[in-house]
């Protein structure tokens, strides 16, 4: 049958083009005035519908290069690396001098978003906590964008979700920040207050860790009272009851994904 012999209502809908998925996601983000990361992640939750259900994403055990563990024990500065749902792969000696040892809390509790929002010490520690939390969540949302059905995405919002009012009115905003910076005064009890600037920095992989890092200006009351938390843990590490520990971006074992 000719174009020409169709029904009129068949030959509408035969002949109607099939607009494609990433040009409605185009001028959705433009209607909604999306920036970069907001964007990206309306592009994430598109493919993400549109693959099949019996596909599954690969799921890759997530681990810390030893180039990577090298470059944080030089650092002079804390530094912590997250995987993609904000878990702490590793970390310096001067991240556990200002934020505690993650060694300390079983595996499935050392996520940054967990200890913000479930660690009564960790909203004391950081004056900046609202503008922290609210930066974590939004990045947590952006990953969690590319796998939702991720079991340790589910278990965690789920939990989050259950125990935090605050997760679940920040997670129910849908920002979306795909990496996350900022300045927290950290009220310590050793140094006393100190502010610091932070900022993630993307590490190879895909989807790869992220490395979070703290520092002071320079020349500042914040930089002096840095360099004093440094030399106290220096002290702590090489004293003799801590003697016997290992570096402490090596006491952990790769995070299943």
């Amino acid at each position: 049958m000719r174009r020409t012999e169709l029904p009129e209502p068949s030959r509408s809908l035969a002949w109607r083009p099939v607009r494609p998925w990433w040009s409605s996601a185009l001028t959705l983000a433009a209607a909604l005035c999306l920036d970069g990361d907001e964007r990206r992640h309306l592009f994430d939750l598109a493919r993400s519908a549109r693959r099949p259900v019996h596909t599954r994403p690969r799921r890759a055990a997530e681990r810390v290069p030893e180039s990577t563990r090298r470059l944080l024990h030089v650092m002079g500065t804390p530094g912590l690396v997250l995987g993609r749902h904000l878990d702490v792969l590793a970390w310096n000696p001067l991240a556990e001098a200002l934020l505690g040892d993650p060694a300390d809390r079983p595996l499935p509790e050392r996520n940054m978003v967990a200890v913000l929002f479930r660690d009564p010490e960790a909203r004391m520690l950081c004056q900046g906590w609202e503008s922290m939390t609210r930066q974590y969540v939004a990045m947590l949302r952006a990953a969690v964008a590319d796998d939702p059905d991720h079991p340790r995405a589910r278990a965690l919002v789920g939990e989050l979700s259950i125990h935090s009012a605050d997760f679940r009115h920040l997670w129910a905003r849908h920002d979306v920040r795909e990496n996350v910076h900022g300045t927290t005064l950290f009220q310590h009890p050793e140094v006393g207050g100190i502010t610091l600037d932070w900022d993630t920095y993307p590490l190879p992989g895909n989807p790869g860790p992220v490395l979070l890092v703290f520092t002071a200006e320079p020349g500042t009351a914040d930089a002096e009272r840095l360099q004093l938390l440094a030399s106290l843990q220096a002290t702590r590490d090489h004293g003799g009851d801590t003697a016997a520990r290992r570096p402490s971006a090596e006491r952990n074992r790769p995070h299943r994904a």
